[in-house]
């Protein structure tokens, strides 16, 4: 598989027969690329949860290309009244066969709306996502989260061994519980630090989660946006 992040959450991956966009929030002020570049050949667009800053680009790209959009009911709903044609929604628990890959959804301790016309909306419960394909190792992106328990339960049941981890602070895991996260709850090969660096208020590197994680077997990667990296 290949991976390219795009800065925050948001992230390509390429598989045999499949194109993922995971919370494509292309605009950030992160990422200075070329946005219709980074979602070409897009087949399908996956989010976690329906916060601005992950749905970012989804309807844009569903229509340039003709993704399917998989995110949770609600998600779909909302989106398919902005123009969303074809979507597939999931939940926590679910798994979804797409032919090159799966998905599953796990939960993660977040919230997810948007606002309307100055009120919140809701749109479901957020989550983390599994996705399997064959002859690949498990990819886990695990949305916005606070450390919890059942993530052992997570990694016992997906086994998991590359890992997309929120360490910002503030509306996430900061570096000290994501560390921990990693360590205590997860056998992971490969963690990539995420949702960092966008906004002013979160932590503006990866470097104190790398710090934490230098006793830890696993790697820690940190990818130049927009360039991918083979995993």
């Amino acid at each position: 598989m290949k991976l390219t992040w795009f800065g925050h959450s948001a992230f390509r991956l390429e598989l045999a027969g499949a194109v993922v966009m995971i919370d494509p929030f292309l605009e950030n002020a992160t990422f200075k690329g070329d946005v219709k570049a980074a979602y070409k050949g897009a087949t399908h667009v996956v989010l976690t949860h329906g916060h601005d800053d992950h749905i970012g680009s989804t309807v844009e790209i569903c229509q340039a290309t003709g993704a399917t959009l998989v995110a949770n009911f609600e998600v779909c709903m909302y989106l398919a009244g902005k123009g969303v044609e074809k979507f597939s929604p999931a939940n926590h628990g679910g798994t979804v066969d797409f032919g090159a890959f799966t998905t599953s959804y796990v939960p993660a301790w977040h919230s997810s709306s948007t606002i309307v016309d100055g009120k919140p909306i809701y749109l479901g419960n957020p989550a983390g996502v599994v996705f399997n394909a064959k002859r690949e190792k498990t990819f886990f992106h695990m949305g916005d989260t606070d450390i919890f328990s059942d993530m052992g339960l997570i990694n016992e049941i997906y086994q998991p061994k590359i890992g997309i981890v929120p360490i910002g602070d503030r509306f996430t895991m900061g570096a000290k519980l994501a560390a921990m996260a990693c360590k205590r709850f997860y056998t992971f090969e490969t963690v990539i630090p995420a949702h960092y660096a966008t906004f002013p208020i979160i932590d503006q590197t990866a470097d104190k989660f790398m710090a934490e994680m230098t006793d830890a077997k696993t790697k820690v990667l940190v990818p130049e946006r927009g360039v991918a990296v083979t995993l």
